[in-house]
């Protein structure tokens, strides 16, 4: 039987956690003078006696977590969360149903982006910012769980980032604890540094924090429809560009370098690949936009960068709809909802890492089958690859495409045309937000679509969040026999 007791104990504290950042919105909307406040006060409540009755009723006196504790404590505090998180969306003066608040609170909490709320513009600040607040929590959340756990439950290769390396020279610092502390304040002080910056470029304080956070997080909530084409600013793209790189590069690298080996970040092969990648989508795009659509050449690597880079991220900020920019541009946006950013930070999709171990993969059997008799080994950062970290990475490749095909397929057959299926399925298994088509385009909205295609998508982020296999796994009799 497993013991429920540590797992209880730990969503207690998480939920005790939610309900103190619920007061801030609260706070917000006090000083607004929006009635709402009294919502985020009886929400925040409600949640803080939950989570203290489980933290209280469910000590356990220093009990470890098992690997089978841990998958479902991974899956359920998402789940659990989320459903108090949308308690504010739900009971606030927009009055959204619960699928419509269910949506919004896990599109905030996986970093998605995707949203059903219009006239952000005219909104609650309170919800505007809780809103903001959610991604941001949900991206230190996944920072953790990729260096904490994902690695112990050895899902889809991320085995290859565990921290409690047995050497020595390899450890930021001594205790797992410890490191995932540090990487909180590393977290905290970029999201202070990005909104002084967005303050000093002309935003407002209030908007400067709610885009800071989105930014480093990579979630890309805006406090107005439009979202950064809204200040139409060259400055405010720039740092946000930035924000959005360095939130979708490895935080344990960040730690190593303020230690002093500063070249670490740099001489990662996987970092380099991200930047490979990028550098060259953003002239491509650049070209085609200068070449094709006749928009001059230093408008169209500001669009160009701005745009891939937040596409490419999962951030899913927008200063135009990309999807109007011609037949190129269409499949290249299309695929770049699928990368994502590098292992160990606040990016989704599939990860850069795994496309480099794939890549060798397929250089090693060519090399086999140039050399029958010859011994190749594939390597990834100067190190070989397991056969364990190989099966995890081709597992993940194949599942991935599985439940993106059967999630596009599910949207298609509740009524949605081709374009919207499949850019809504990419968009919400990679957890970009902005989709492809005339309803979920990149200045479109999910409010338009059914519930039952908006329960799909919530699953599919969900899924797309906790790596695929965290979930799944729950879903064999072998699991629960163990």
């Amino acid at each position: 039987m497993i013991d429920f007791r540590p797992i209880f104990l730990i969503l207690g504290f998480l939920l005790t956690t939610l309900a103190v950042m619920m007061m801030v919105p609260a706070a917000v909307d006090i000083f607004a003078d929006n009635p709402d406040w009294q919502v985020f006060a009886a929400a925040g409540g409600v949640t803080l006696f939950v989570g203290v009755s489980l933290s209280l009723t469910s000590r356990t006196g220093g009990a470890k977590l098992s690997v089978r504790q841990a998958f479902i404590l991974t899956t359920l505090s998402w789940v659990v969360l989320t459903v108090f998180a949308a308690l504010p969306f739900a009971f606030s003066q927009l009055e959204l149903s619960f699928t419509d608040a269910f949506f919004e609170a896990m599109s905030g909490i996986t970093t998605t982006g995707a949203t059903v709320i219009v006239n952000l513009d005219t909104a609650p600040p309170g919800l505007l910012l809780w809103r903001s607040l959610l991604q941001w929590l949900g991206g230190i959340g996944i920072i953790v769980m990729a260096l904490a756990v994902l690695p112990l439950l050895r899902v889809g290769g991320m085995q290859l980032f565990h921290m409690e390396s047995s050497d020595q020279s390899d450890k930021a610092l001594p205790r797992t604890a410890q490191i995932a502390a540090a990487i909180v304040v590393i977290y905290l002080a970029l999201t202070v540094i990005w909104s002084g910056a967005l303050w000093l470029a002309g935003l407002s304080g209030f908007d400067a924090i709610a885009h800071a956070m989105t930014t480093i997080a990579t979630g890309g909530f805006s406090t107005h429809d439009a979202s950064l084409s809204y200040y139409d600013s060259a400055v405010v793209e720039a740092i946000t560009t930035v924000g959005m790189i360095l939130g979708s590069l490895p935080f344990l690298l960040y730690l190593l370098a303020l230690q002093g080996r500063v070249g670490v970040l740099f001489k990662d092969s996987q970092v380099q690949w991200f930047f490979k990648v990028l550098v060259v989508v953003i002239l491509f795009v650049a070209g085609w936009l200068w070449l094709v659509n006749d928009v001059d050449p230093l408008n169209s690597i500001r669009l160009s960068s701005f745009n891939v880079v937040s596409i490419m991220t999962g951030t899913g900020y927008v200063t135009d709809g990309f999807d109007k920019w011609g037949t190129f541009a269409i499949p290249v946006f299309f695929f770049l909802m699928f990368i994502g950013g590098c292992a160990g930070s606040t990016t989704c999709g599939i990860k850069v890492f795994r496309f480099q171990i794939l890549y060798a993969a397929a250089k090693t059997q060519f090399e086999n089958l140039s050399q029958p008799h010859g011994v190749f080994i594939p390597y990834y950062n100067g190190k070989p690859i397991s056969d364990e970290v190989m099966k995890s990475v081709l597992s993940f490749f194949f599942v991935f495409g599985m439940t993106f095909a059967l999630l596009a397929i599910g949207l298609a057959f509740l009524g949605l045309d081709f374009l919207t299926s499949v850019s809504g399925a990419a968009s919400a298994i990679a957890n970009v937000g902005p989709g492809l088509g005339s309803v979920i385009g990149p200045e479109g909205n999910y409010l338009l679509l059914p519930s039952s295609a908006k329960w799909l998508l919530a699953i599919g982020m969900l899924l797309g969040r906790l790596e695929l296999f965290t979930v799944m796994v729950l879903l064999t009799r072998a699991f629960w026999r163990a």
